[in-house]
Formats: structure tokens, C-alpha cells, sequence
């Protein structure tokens, strides 16, 4: 660990939020553990929040295992202050606040890092909103951007338009120049989705989207589908590609088997692909946050994109964060606040 004054002030132990046994979202408890180390090419963050995801759900649900070597403790991403660094990493990066896409550990008042894997805070970005952006923007813009090639000018159609991912969707592809299409579980979400930007927002409970979308886009369909659902949802998602076009998976929350017409992928010449981030390596997410950093991270220097925040809950209330994930009503990102 670099010595300096601030590392030379660091706890022995800090808390965090972890449980013995898979369960709903009351088995979170208070745990004391060691302060982590930073090994080679690493930091510690001294978080100031961190975001709440799905695969957290997951994997506090027993469905979603952490990553050889990743921290047991759930969280993806935090927000916060370098106060050490490993070999390797620059001892000018203590003091530094960053925000940074993590395998685990996030739910605690200290993170390991590695550094090729965070972010600069820039001015004007308060730290809650920076603990809700890594995840997103590292899993939107691999998916939708790299994997899905989507180019200026195409069209794209965004399952779950008020989730964190679905905003962030929304958000960088409009910033790129998409028209972008979306299904919402309700009137009042479809409204939040067209205040963020999309083009049209489809309320699945009362619309059938592939209808929708090809009285939209006359009949040409969508050039990308990002879908979290698959499922059933899959066959329907093809029937909205237009011919070339790309369906990219991200999450199996409709069910992880899909019955489709092969066919169809055939005469369209369609490319149906997917990705899961956690267990990449440390290489692809550093080469991943590069080129988010060169491309992607002007926009929020600028303030184009902002993470549209739902609640903030203290990282005691963990359980009553996830219990809000669950239910379906929050809109946009949801955080936890670290004790001083």
C-alpha cells in the first residue's frame, strides 16, 4: 500500500452489507470486515455511495455467483475518494475522486479498484450521481455501441426504458444520433421515458410493441433490439429487426430459453448476440473504460448525459433498497449512501 498521509489514517476494519444465505432482500446484514489492500494495478476507494443493480438482486437471490477472486460483498459500482494505491498506480492519484465499475465489494465504505477500470469526476457531477453511472454506461456502450455496431442515423429499440440501463440507452443513443424506441410498464413510465428523450415510448401492458414499432418505423422495423427480458420476448423482438439487423441480449429476467424462427434470422440476415460484463477480464474493461473515456465521457464533462436518479438509501437500508428495485416503481438509478 503507497504510503502517505491519508493511507497512514486508514482504519483497520470497515463496514459493510452482506449475507450467510440466499434469500430475500431481509437477509442483508451488518458485517465488520478487514480493510482491503490494494495489490498491483489496484486502488481503494473510500466510497462515498454506490449503485444498486439487478445482477445485486440476483445475486443476493443466490442466482448470480461472484467472479474467482471477486469480493463476496455485492455492488458493481462506487463513487468516492483514492486514499490508496497499489504497485503500479501512480501515489498522485490519492486524493482523487473517481467513480469506478467494480466485480464486488461496492456495498461497503471502501472499494478495491482496478485502476484502468475508473473514472474521473469531473466538476458539476456530485458523487451520488457518479456511483450511477459506471455500471450502465460500461454495459450500454459495449452492448448497444460495440457489440450491436448501431451507427448514426439507425434505429433502436430499448426494453425497459425507466430502468438504469434503459436510460442510459436512451440518453447515448439519442447523444448519438439514434432514434430510439422503448416499452415501459406503465403511462406515467412511458412519460419518463419521453422526458429523458426517447422518440416514442410503448406501454407493453396495453400495446403490442412489435405493432408499434412497425407502424413507426413503416414497416422497415428497428436496426438494434437491447433486450433484458428474452424469453418469449426474443420472437417478437426478431419480428421488430429490420433486415441486417442486430438483437443484443443483456439479461434473462423474461427466462433464460427462446423459441424462434431460424428462418427468419436467415432471409434478414439478422445477428443475434450478447454479452455478460462481470466476468470479464481486467484487460477488456480497461480497454472498454478507454474508449468510454475518449468517446463516451465528453458528454458527461459537458453535462449532456446525467444518470436520472430515483432514491437514495443509506447503506444500513440496503434491504429496503433492493425491496424498491424489486417492486419495479423506481425510475432510473437507484444508490446507497456510505456512513462518514
Amino acid at each position: 500500500m503507497a504510503e502517505s498521509d491519508t493511507s497512514q489514517q486508514l482504519p483497520i476494519t470497515m463496514t459493510a452489507m452482506g449475507f450467510d444465505e440466499p434469500g430475500g432482500p431481509e437477509v442483508f446484514r451488518a458485517e465488520t470486515v478487514e480493510l482491503p489492500r490494494p495489490g498491483a494495478g489496484q486502488l481503494l476507494i473510500r466510497a462515498a455511495f454506490a449503485g444498486v443493480n439487478r445482477p445485486d438482486v440476483i445475486q443476493r437471490q443466490g442466482f448470480y455467483p461472484p467472479p474467482p477472486g471477486a469480493s463476496p460483498i455485492p455492488g458493481l459500482e462506487v463513487a468516492g475518494t483514492v486514499v490508496a494505491v497499489g504497485e503500479g498506480v501512480s501515489p498522485d492519484m490519492i486524493g482523487n475522486q473517481v467513480c469506478a465499475l467494480v466485480s464486488g465489494g461496492g456495498y461497503a465504505q471502501y472499494c478495491l479498484a482496478h485502476a484502468g477500470h475508473c473514472l474521473p469526476v469531473p466538476d458539476g457531477l456530485s458523487l451520488r450521481e457518479a456511483a450511477a453511472l459506471p455500471e450502465t454506461l460500461f454495459t450500454v456502450w459495449h452492448n448497444v455501441f460495440e457489440r450491436g455496431f448501431v451507427c448514426e442515423g439507425e434505429t433502436l429499440l430499448v426494453h425497459g426504458g425507466t430502468s438504469g440501463i434503459g436510460t442510459m440507452a436512451i440518453m447515448l443513443g439519442k447523444a448519438f444520433g439514434l432514434t430510439v424506441l422503448t416499452t415501459c410498464g406503465s403511462p406515467e413510465k412511458c412519460q419518463a421515458a419521453l422526458d429523458i428523450g426517447a422518440d416514442r415510448a410503448i406501454d407493453y401492458k396495453t400495446d403490442d410493441f412489435v405493432a408499434v414499432v412497425k407502424e413507426f418505423t413503416g414497416g422497415k422495423g428497428v436496426n438494434v433490439v437491447l433486450d433484458m427480458v428474452s424469453g418469449s420476448y426474443v420472437a417478437r423482438n426478431i419480428d421488430c429487426l429490420a433486415p441486417d439487423g442486430r438483437h443484443v441480449t443483456i439479461a434473462v429476467l423474461g427466462g433464460a430459453k427462446a423459441e424462434i424462427n431460424m428462418a427468419k434470422v436467415m432471409t434478414k440476415r439478422l445477428c443475434l448476440t450478447g454479452s455478460t460484463l462481470r466476468p470479464r477480464s481486467d484487460e477488456f474493461k480497461a480497454l472498454l473504460a478507454e474508449e468510454i473515456l475518449q468517446v463516451a465521457w465528453p458528454l458527461v464533462l459537458d453535462g449532456t448525459i446525467r444518470p436520472v436518479m430515483d432514491e437514495s438509501f443509506p447503506l444500513a437500508d440496503v434491504a429496503a433498497a433492493h425491496a424498491r428495485m424489486e417492486a419495479g416503481d423506481h425510475i432510473g438509478k437507484i444508490v446507497l449512501e456510505m456512513p462518514a
